[in-house]
């Protein structure tokens, strides 16, 4: 529970229906198991004590007293476990019969939660026997417990006072109005489900659906667990259908037709990050809640969940097809009204026979296209220098010819020599002003070809560039139009290599493979025989880890600590602790100093759900500090 997170598990048993002893007994063993594996939270299926399908049996009184005698039981049994159990079954109040859920901890009943809504319609005839529960929380005792009961029950732990849970049951979340959405408003970030949903054709997928949809509606961490094996057949067959889904994600699910135990871990101060974050989550209602406090031990959680190391770039291949087509579409519609808006039909980029500068081609290419503007308006400026190698030059030279765009070639070495002479600069010296001064002769190039030729100059320059400060201020750090500021490192690569399977060019599809297998280079430096001399994830470090930390710093408000333990854990057999370490104090420096370079960026357009720009996602003072958080790594 450390961290925010609370390891959560759905347990559906092979029960027997109307036999609350046999029943209590499985549930105590799945409990048992659930809770050594480290489960704070255990949801099971709705009824499960008595089984779902006992329809005119719920009217036995012995049934009803068995019912609850197995609830104490399993109260006794599970004492000792530092567990939330939630368990369903039939109870009778006040000469009515609900059907509940009762959540258990440390042997004493919490609270019983009845379903506020009945259903009636198709295979469902719950009216027959049960009584919509009422919000208002009134007392109901059992032994020498009184026990809160009603819908508006929330279950706070007072060490993590992020962890608070709701319950609603079955039929409630399939209704317009949900208790779930007042549970979540009044500040719930973990709703239990317990229910039993039968299976018909193709049920699976909306249910999946919506468990989704309202986890993401809600931002909350959502656990759903049905019936399953054992409840009767007579009519109906019950699929154990288990899924647990954390603010639109889906987790983890069982596969149906099963019993057992679903594990996860659900994340409660990302979720309260979230909420932070979305100042439209919503307005408390207007309805009497009572919480019930419990204490729980806060300990280190292992966790069963994973987390993508390539978190900008979907593993699923047609899903990262379907993610690179939409990119490129938003970055070319974005430039595209530029150009509507100024009327302009021209554009200078300067392209280097590397990722970014290839990105930025295709995509004005694109533009023109959508435009109806020929490709020769694009005049592609590749600049030789004194670090450019014979590959980058022929490839930059060779792309640009088969995309049909207009080659132009100036070389700066000797402009740049004279600007060192004039300023007093060693050429033998390859410090930070002999690589600056080649990158802003560069943008110069760009910029007086473009006011020669009434055009924009398009800036190359991606996210994870800018999120490390990996620019020369007021050379490529600039431009008229930045249409990969939006893009991490991580995802360009793919972008590049979906137009190479997709463009229907041998010869354009070869030079395009050619600059992906190009190491990621400035070429500021001089060769070495004739190769690049300077890599820049060797000086920087690694983009994959850096991305990694991007996203989950900024997007999900991991503090430095947290991100370190799931990049351990992430990347374990390919970076040693050491090198993550490293790389993590560079990144949280770099991104604290190099605001400044944020602040003054150019127009570019947002593609993903985390962006740098100072007129959008990230309102940062470039002088913020970054002590509390470098601290922080040095005290891990």
């Amino acid at each position: 529970m450390k961290q925010g997170f609370v390891k959560v598990a759905s347990a559906t048993p092979r029960i027997r229906v109307a036999d609350p002893v046999y029943n209590a007994q499985v549930i105590c063993e799945q409990a048992k198991e659930a809770a050594e594996h480290g489960a704070k939270i255990v949801v099971f299926p709705e009824l499960c004590i008595t089984g779902y399908t006992c329809n005119d049996l719920f009217l036995q009184e012995l049934l009803l007293e068995k019912a609850k005698e197995a609830l104490l039981t399993i109260a006794e049994e599970t004492g000792q476990l530092e567990t939330l159990f939630l368990v369903g079954l039939p109870v009778d109040k006040d000469g009515r019969l609900y059907n509940v859920a009762a959540v258990l901890y440390r042997g004493r009943i919490l609270g019983m939660i009845p379903k506020k809504n009945i259903p009636m319609y198709a295979e469902f005839y719950e009216g027959r026997h049960f009584t919509p529960g009422e919000e208002t929380v009134t007392e109901y005792r059992l032994g020498k417990q009184v026990i809160p009961f009603g819908s508006n029950l929330l279950f706070r732990c007072e060490e993590l006072p992020e962890l608070i849970l709701g319950c609603e049951l079955c039929e409630d979340l399939w209704v317009a109005e949900p208790p779930s959405t007042s549970h979540a408003l009044m500040g719930a970030t973990v709703i239990a489900n317990l229910s039993a949903s039968n299976e018909t054709v193709s049920k699976d997928d909306y249910r999946t659906l919506l468990i989704k949809a309202s986890s993401a509606r809600l931002l909350c961490g959502y656990i759903y667990t049905s019936a399953g094996e054992g409840e009767s057949t007579q009519d109906l067959v019950f699929g154990g259908h288990d899924l647990i889904a954390e603010n639109g994600t889906l987790l983890v699910q069982s596969a149906r037709f099963t019993t057992g135990i679903l594990y996860t871990d659900l994340d409660v101060l990302k979720i309260s990050s979230e909420r932070r974050r979305m100042g439209t989550f919503g307005k408390r209602p207007m309805k009497p809640y009572l919480t019930v406090p419990f204490s729980m031990q806060l300990t280190g959680t292992k966790l069963d969940r994973k987390f993508a190391a390539h978190p900008f770039v979907p593993e699923d291949t047609v899903e990262r097809n379907r993610r690179c087509e939409d990119i490129l579409s938003i970055q070319a519609f974005g430039l595209k009204k530029r150009y509507e808006h100024i009327g302009c039909k021209t554009a200078v980029l300067g392209i280097s026979g590397g990722l970014d500068s290839t990105l930025a081609l295709l995509v004005t290419v694109r533009t023109f296209d959508l435009l109806g503007l020929p490709r020769s308006g694009i005049i592609a400026v590749t600049m030789p220098c004194f670090g450019t190698t014979d590959r980058t030059y022929e490839n930059a030279c060779l792309l640009a010819k088969t995309l049909g765009t207009t080659l132009r070639e100036v070389d700066i070495r000797e402009s740049v020599t004279r600007h060192f002479t004039d300023i007093g600069q060693d050429m033998e010296c390859h410090d930070v002003t002999y690589e600056n001064g080649q990158a802003r002769e560069r943008t110069q190039v760009l910029m007086d070809i473009a006011n020669k030729e009434n055009a924009l100059v398009i800036g190359t320059g991606d996210m994870s560039e800018l999120a490390l400060g990996w620019a020369t201020y007021n050379g490529d750090h600039m431009s008229m139009y930045g249409v990969n500021a939006g893009v991490p490192k991580t995802l360009v690569r793919h972008l590049v290599a979906y137009y190479a399977d997709t463009c229907n060019n041998a010869e354009l599809t070869a030079v395009l493979k050619d600059v992906l297998d190009t190491p990621v280079s400035p070429e500021l430096l001089p060769p070495v025989e004739g190769n690049i001399a300077q890599k820049t994830e060797d000086l920087v470090g690694p983009y994959e880890l850096h991305d990694f930390f991007l996203y989950y710093m900024l997007r999900c408000g991991y503090a430095p600590d947290k991100v370190y333990r799931i990049a351990r854990e992430t990347f374990e057999g390919k970076y040693d602790d050491p090198t993550i370490r490293k790389w993590l104090k560079n990144f949280y420096r770099r991104f604290f100093t190099q605001q400044f370079k944020r602040s003054c960026l150019p127009d570019g357009p947002k593609v993903g759900s985390v962006a740098l720009s100072p007129r959008g996602d990230l309102r940062m003072p470039s002088d913020a500090c970054a002590r509390i958080w470098l601290d922080q790594l040095e005290e891990i």
